[in-house]
């Protein structure tokens, strides 16, 4: 795997948070939630992407796609979450919360095994 920059580390990180954070703070203040999410999803999905797997080993290149879906779910609940708030669109319900599970199931997974992949193929 191609190893971040502490400041591309860093960045990944507080996107992270923030994350967490919008998902929490939507509860009580949408809008702010709403834009607190969407930028800590930015911020992840673009140092999840500049983190590529330069191998052959097919299994991590499959948990790497699965990655880089958890990532498309993240982006995806954050654009029902505003077609919810705003109320444009097909999604106007809280939609955004089946692909925002669907993408931290996968994220979860992937964190796990692509660690216990990496030290397999290196043994």
């Amino acid at each position: 795997m191609k190893e971040l920059t502490p400041l591309q580390n860093w960045c990944f990180r507080i996107g992270a948070v923030m994350m967490l954070v919008g998902t929490a703070v939507y509860i009580m203040y949408p809008m702010v939630g709403m834009y607190v999410f969407g930028i800590g999803t930015l911020m992840f999905t673009l140092m999840q992407v500049q983190a590529e797997y330069m191998g052959r080993e097919i299994t991590i290149i499959r948990l790497r796609r699965q990655q880089l879906l958890a990532c498309c779910c993240f982006v995806l609940a954050i654009v029902m979450m505003s077609m919810h708030r705003l109320q444009w669109g097909p999604f106007r319900r809280q939609e955004w919360v089946v692909a925002l599970t669907i993408g931290c199931v996968l994220e979860l997974y992937t964190s796990f095994r692509i660690p216990q992949e990496i030290e397999k193929v290196e043994n």
